[in-house]
């Protein structure tokens, strides 16, 4: 099953940048995995917080099918451990869909219809990051969760 990591806006610094190319060329030795780059909407400072979200919600929904697993990465969703983490992607590599999708939202969150369409909540933590720092947070916590399953000794515990 592919896993993907889906965020809104390109990265713009290198130190972040580096990180995340590190992580993202490490993970792709346990699973199928892509990070997906959704464009910024054109005209976004004009649009009011309410109308963004819609539009980002249906660039969003638009790239998705049945068969993919929606977790938005979310403040109010589930919190896990590292170990509990590695624990929820082998349970999710059990499930019968073709696709995980790990949606970060813009910088105002996500609409009502992304919710809807979700099949999970998962939290990073219960502080705030910049979206462009949540990106080598998630990816990293990702291979860590690959690298417990695999029993190897990134992981100290």
């Amino acid at each position: 099953m592919k896993i993907e990591f889906c965020y809104i806006g390109k990265t713009k610094e290198r130190y972040l940048v580096d990180g995340i190319a590190l992580y993202e060329k490490r993970m792709k030795h346990y699973n199928p995995f892509a990070m997906v780059c959704l464009p910024d909407i054109k005209n976004a400072g004009k649009m009011s917080r309410k109308d963004l979200k819609v539009k980002e919600g249906e660039e969003m929904l638009k790239r998705l099918s049945k068969d993919d697993y929606l977790i938005l990465l979310d403040e109010k969703g589930k919190s896990f451990t590292s170990v509990r983490f590695s624990k929820q992607i082998e349970r999710l590599l059990q499930m019968p869909y073709k696709r995980i999708v790990f949606q970060v939202g813009g910088a105002f969150g996500f609409p009502e219809a992304v919710y809807k369409r979700a099949n999970e909540q998962m939290a990073l933590s219960e502080m705030t990051f910049s979206h462009q720092m949540i990106r080598l947070f998630f990816v990293e916590q990702l291979y860590r969760g690959f690298s417990i399953i695999r029993g190897e000794k990134y992981h100290n515990e």
